[in-house]
C-alpha cells in the first residue's frame, strides 16, 4: 500500500508580465490548465523550487482547454510555457498552435480515474456506465425510439428501478474541463449511446452519431461546480444526497469523508485503476512550448523533476496519481530530452 499524504501546499497565482521574448524573459516558468493535473504539477514545482538555482514555477488552474489553448496562444513571455491537460489535445487545437507558429511536445505523466463520489454519510451508489450515462446525457430516446428528447429522468430509480429513489443531482466540472470531456466520452457516448439498444436504434433513425450524447444535462440534474475540484468535495460534504465527478486523487485525499461509487461492479481504487479494472480512467498530459525552452530558465529542470517523483514509490503516487509502467516512463523521459514535435498524425 502507498502512504497517502495530504497536499499542504498553496498554488501560486499571479499575472504574467506583458513583455516579449526579445525584450525580457521571465525568470520563472508559467503553467496553466487542468485542475486534475494541478496538484501533481504543484508537487513537482515545489520540489524544483527547493533548488536555489530556480524559482518555483507559477501554476494556475482553469481547465484542460485553458491549458491547451493558452500554450498555443503565441510566443513571448506574456504567454504560458506549459499547458496541463487531463484530456489529449485534438487536431483542431493543434491547428490553432500551428496558426500561431507554436511548436509543442506532448508529455504523458501518468493516469487518473474519474470517480463518482458521495458523502460517506449519504447516498450509497453502485451503477453501470450505461445507467450513469443515461441519467446525465442531455437527450435520450423517446418511448418508440423515433426521436431524441430532453432527458425526463428526475430520480435515479427512473433510470433503473434498482437505483435509489432520490433526485438525480450530480456536481461536476464545466465545459472547459478535460475531466468532463473524458467523462462524457467514456460514459455518455461509449458507455451508454454505443451500448444501449434503444439509444443506438434511435440515433440511427434520426441520423445522429453517438457523439451527440456527450452533451450534459442543463436542467439541474447535472450542476457545473467550477474548475476547482475541492469545491465539489465541499458540496458533497454538505449535501448527503448529491454525487460529484472529479479525479481520483481528490477522493483519495478525502477518503475519511467521501466514498467512491462502484461503476460496472468495480470501485475506484489505486490498484484497480492501475491494472485497468476500473474502466473510467484516462491519461494525464502536459504540453511544452519549444520556443520557450532555451529562453525561460528552468524548463529542462522542470521536465527532469517529474522523473524523480513519478514511479510507484514516488510522492505523486502517494498523492493519487497512477504511475505509468517502466516502458512508458522510459519513452516519456526520452521525449523530454528529444522534444519530438507534436503533429496531427500523432493525434489520429
Amino acid at each position: 500500500m502507498f502512504k497517502r499524504t495530504l497536499l499542504a501546499t498553496a498554488v501560486a497565482i499571479s499575472a504574467l508580465p506583458l513583455t516579449s521574448l526579445s525584450v525580457q524573459a521571465r525568470d520563472y516558468i508559467s503553467i496553466a490548465g487542468s485542475s486534475t493535473v494541478l496538484p501533481f504539477a504543484t508537487i513537482v514545482a515545489e520540489a524544483m523550487g527547493n533548488n536555489p538555482s530556480y524559482k518555483t514555477p507559477v501554476i494556475e488552474s482553469g481547465g484542460s482547454s485553458v491549458g491547451k489553448k493558452g500554450v498555443c496562444d503565441g510566443i513571448g513571455t506574456q504567454f504560458i510555457d506549459i499547458g496541463n491537460a487531463s484530456s489529449r489535445m485534438k487536431v483542431a487545437e493543434l491547428e490553432y498552435c500551428d496558426a500561431n507558429n507554436v511548436t509543442l511536445t506532448e508529455i504523458k505523466v501518468g493516469y487518473d480515474g474519474i470517480v463518482l463520489a458521495s458523502s460517506k454519510s449519504g447516498i450509497k451508489m453502485a451503477i453501470s456506465k450505461s445507467d450513469l450515462g443515461k441519467a446525465l446525457t442531455a437527450r435520450v430516446p423517446n418511448a418508440d425510439n423515433t426521436a431524441m428528447i430532453d432527458n425526463p429522468y428526475m430520480k435515479w430509480s427512473d433510470v433503473n428501478p434498482e437505483l435509489p429513489e432520490i433526485a438525480i443531482r450530480v456536481y461536476g466540472p464545466p465545459t472547459t474541463s478535460g475531466t468532463r470531456a473524458s467523462f462524457a466520452e467514456m460514459v455518455n457516448e461509449k458507455g451508454y449511446c454505443k451500448k444501449d439498444a434503444d439509444a443506438k436504434a434511435t440515433l440511427k433513425a434520426v441520423g445522429e452519431k453517438a457523439k451527440a450524447c456527450r452533451s450534459m444535462r442543463t436542467d439541474g440534474a447535472y450542476v457545473e461546480a467550477g474548475e476547482q475540484d475541492n469545491l465539489i468535495v465541499q458540496k458533497l460534504q454538505q449535501d448527503p444526497n448529491a454525487l460529484g465527478i472529479f479525479g481520483f486523487s481528490y477522493l483519495d485525499q478525502n477518503s475519511d469523508t467521501l466514498a467512491g461509487a462502484a461503476i460496472d461492479g468495480v470501485s475506484p481504487s489505486f490498484d484497480d485503476i492501475a491494472d485497468g479494472s476500473y474502466s473510467v480512467s484516462r491519461a494525464l498530459y502536459f504540453y511544452v512550448k519549444h520556443e520557450h525552452m532555451d529562453v525561460v530558465p528552468g524548463m529542462k529542470a522542470y521536465l527532469n523533476e517529474w522523473t524523480k517523483h513519478w514511479d510507484e514509490d514516488g510522492i505523486l503516487a502517494e498523492n493519487g496519481m497512477i504511475p505509468m509502467g517502466d516502458d512508458e516512463r522510459a519513452a516519456t523521459k526520452a521525449a523530454m530530452t528529444n522534444l519530438p514535435k507534436l503533429t496531427a498524425d500523432m493525434l489520429k
